[in-house]
């Protein structure tokens, strides 16, 4: 393994860990972390790549990310739900009437964010789109 391949690694596992922080709390972004694990792991070890694109919690984000599909119905309403839980949390904890205002203000704003995120479609809901659709053709395909 050369020097090179080494330092991407250790970068690669150094962005997951801030990645899986930033999953836990507030304010630490998550999926810029996760993506430059990604990116490093790509350049380092496509082992440790498909392992993450595999993985339980981050590999459907990675492939949407990376096949531009958007976001799932469910995994956006989980991250708002995560998003606001984690944020109470951190009220009760702080209990400033400054820390409410900007913890407010945060999660309006990436609220507003997730929300504004292109959608991907369900299976059901591509199939259910398709079915609409008249293909052209010879009058013979039509009949």
């Amino acid at each position: 393994m050369t020097v090179r391949k080494a330092l991407l690694l250790v970068a690669g596992f150094l962005a997951l860990g801030a990645g899986a922080a930033g999953a836990l709390l507030p304010l630490i972004p998550t999926t810029p972390f996760v993506l430059l694990a990604a990116a490093c792991f790509g350049a380092s070890s496509p082992r440790m790549r498909a392992r993450l694109e595999s993985a339980r919690y981050f590999g459907e984000y990675l492939r949407n990310y990376r096949e531009g599909t958007g976001i799932s119905r469910r995994a956006r309403w989980t991250g708002v739900a995560f998003l606001w839980a984690t944020l109470s949390l951190s009220a009760i904890l702080f209990r400033h009437a400054h820390a409410w205002i900007a913890l407010a203000i945060v999660g309006a704003c990436v609220t507003a964010h997730i929300l504004t995120i292109r959608g991907s479609r369900g299976a059901a809901d591509h199939a259910e789109g398709e079915a609409g659709v008249e293909r052209s053709g010879s009058p013979a395909d039509k009949a």
